[in-house]
């Protein structure tokens, strides 16, 4: 929904709430179900409504606990029942200064400080702690915003008495604590704040009428930092751009005004302008973004462009592009093609609002950001959130990497009549093994990341993942696969629920780099291979379906399962009974081991 997307309006947003809910809630797309723990030291009602709107807009569906006013320590720390029947997915602890309970004093002695200190920290670390023993689950806490006052004036900073020093020493222990756990986010309230105007973020009038730290105008941009942590832990990230050149990532048109006349450098503003840019979208590669063109060019005009002396940016930098005069909504589709994504996995940056305009009506779910001038690209990209971060992979490093060799693969793939014998070329090896904690952040990313190959389309956070890794009633596998082009890293995952003799698969998926290499056929005979160490005779999957996942309809047949039963909505079990002497069916890839 275009109104939720930055730049938003706020005041349109806090009057039209309910309506957009109601038609939010209409759409018959499917949502990721989760339930959500608002715990606030402020008054959370309005922060709760707009980040329902958010998510809903991002394909999520929460259902929200939230404590009483003040109420987020002891509904922790004293077992409140309601939040025990709730078992919360994912907490949101909204605090702010206010509910620091003891500063410093200007007569204090340094000991007195470092107690204080020590005091504050000890009782957020606690609540987190019985949080992740009790609940399993991930935490978002905001960080501090300054005050709006100074006391010791801009000596507040650095003495130690200071309150902005004090919340400074605070929020850099907030920080270490997340860097020291993996299901722990902080929700930078600090940057956000300030971004925002902080006099006009923390308007004194809305915290002594009704305790709200966050003035009401602020609420919709404090609730949007928060959904795109939540969106990216669920994996509803962005994937890529694909991107236009002429006065998008230079300025100037390259085949009108010639390679030599375009403005990149730093000779002047518009030129130093757009080099920043080219910087910006080339750190975004560097953790796994994948960078496209889509130009109304001529192929060498743009690669010329491309090979500026005074840019960043190179053609090898990009996985496809599209320099032609075909439609760009066509271009778009068959980059998403290539790439093996869906449209609305990948952003579209283009100066000129009538060719943004196609794509929103041909492609009406990509995102199309509305930049205006040069030196306004980078913070409205920036701000729409597209890519937050949550945990950077190994292989997230190295996507870029796996891409092109994946084109690679492509190329040699055309130069075999046979696909027996290109599948043999590659020379795979696989690595199937019980999940381990060195890949549960991958794990769980790929289980929030894949739609077309997810036949159940559950979805995990870390911390479920690691909750299910240690229950001895789950059997896991994660699969990996190399071939001579690369690693293509964690690429399947399985995970199955022991029953007596039975095992009922809650999640298969893969990764569609993949597909069709055997892999599938590698992972289901280590599947068997370990359910028969275990006892089991009967393996149940199951296939629901979506809009998206109609490729894997029939996955099961293709290994050997039966169709047990389906219902009217095309929901399908399957059963495969394990034969006493298992033949195993993967022809092609090397497995190293099953590690167990």
């Amino acid at each position: 929904m275009k109104e939720l997307e930055y730049p938003f309006d706020s005041g349109f947003l806090l009057k039209k709430k309910k309506s957009l809910r109601k038609q939010l809630l209409a759409s018959d797309k499917p949502f990721i179900e989760k339930k959500v723990a608002i715990l606030g030291g402020v008054t959370t009602e309005d922060i709760t409504l707009m980040l329902e709107l958010f998510l809903l807009n991002h394909g999520i569906k929460p259902t929200f606990y939230q404590s009483e006013y003040n109420k987020y320590w002891e509904d922790v720390m004293f077992d409140n029942p309601e939040l025990k029947a709730f078992q919360p997915d994912i907490v949101y602890i909204c605090t702010s200064w206010r509910n620091i309970i003891s500063f410093p004093d200007i007569a204090d002695t340094p000991a007195e400080v470092t107690a204080k200190f020590s005091s504050e920290l000890e009782r957020f670390t606690a609540l987190w702690d019985k949080l992740f023993a009790e609940y399993h689950c991930t935490i978002i806490q905001n960080n501090f915003e300054f005050p709006t006052f100074r006391v010791l004036g801009n000596k507040d900073a650095t003495d130690i008495h200071g309150r902005v020093n004090f919340l400074t020493r605070l929020n850099l222990a907030f920080a270490e604590y997340a860097e020291s756990s993996q299901n722990f986010f902080i929700y930078d309230l600090n940057y956000a704040s300030a971004l925002y105007g902080l006099e006009q973020w923390s308007d004194p009038f809305y915290w002594y009428m009704y305790k709200y730290a966050t003035a009401v105008p602020a609420i919709p941009t404090h609730a949007f930092g928060v959904a795109n942590i939540i969106k990216a832990i669920l994996g509803k990230n962005k994937k890529g751009f694909v991107l236009d050149l002429d006065n998008t990532l230079w300025g100037g048109i390259v085949g009108d005004d010639g390679v030599e006349n375009l403005e990149l450098g730093q000779e002047t503003a518009t030129a130093e302008a757009f080099t920043e840019f080219q910087h910006y979208l080339k750190d975004h590669a560097k953790i796994g973004i994948l960078l496209n063109v889509n130009s109304k060019n001529d192929e060498q005009n743009a690669l010329a462009g491309l090979r500026h002396e005074d840019g960043v940016l190179r053609p090898e930098d990009f996985i496809s592009i599209k320099a032609n005069w075909e439609p760009k909504s066509h271009n778009f589709a068959a980059i998403a093609s290539e790439l093996n994504l869906g449209a609305d996995s990948l952003v579209f940056v283009d100066d000129n609002p009538a060719e943004r305009a196609i794509i929103n009506q041909d492609l009406p779910d990509v995102a199309t950001p509305e930049i205006s001038e040069p030196y306004n690209y980078i913070n409205t990209i920036d701000h729409s959130g597209f890519f937050e971060v949550t945990n950077l992979s190994s292989d997230d490093l190295k996507k870029q990497a796996m891409y092109k060799e994946n084109a690679a693969r492509a190329k040699l793939q055309s130069s075999f009549s046979s696909y027996d014998d290109y599948l043999k070329s590659l020379e795979m090896t696989a690595t199937i093994a019980q999940f381990i904690p060195m890949y549960h952040s991958r794990i769980a990313q790929l289980t929030n990341k894949s739609n077309q190959f997810n036949l159940t389309t559950k979805r995990y956070t870390q911390a479920e993942i690691e909750a299910v890794a240690a229950d001895q009633h789950y059997l896991t596998l994660y699969g990996k696969l190399e071939d001579k082009f690369g690693d293509n890293g964690v690429v399947t995952v399985v995970i199955g629920r022991q029953d007596k003799e039975a095992l009922h698969l809650d999640l298969w998926i893969m990764s569609c780099r993949v597909l069709k290499r055997d892999m599938e056929f590698a992972t289901m005979d280590a599947l068997v291979h370990e359910c028969q160490a275990l006892g089991i005779t009967k393996i149940y999957g199951y296939y629901y379906p979506t809009a998206k996942n109609g490729m894997v309809k029939d996955f099961y047949p293709t290994l050997g399962f039966k169709q047990a039963k389906q219902d009217e909505a095309g929901n399908t079990t399957y059963e495969f009974a394990i034969p006493p002497k298992y033949v195993n069916q993967n022809k092609f890839i090397k497995v190293k081991e099953y590690n167990k």
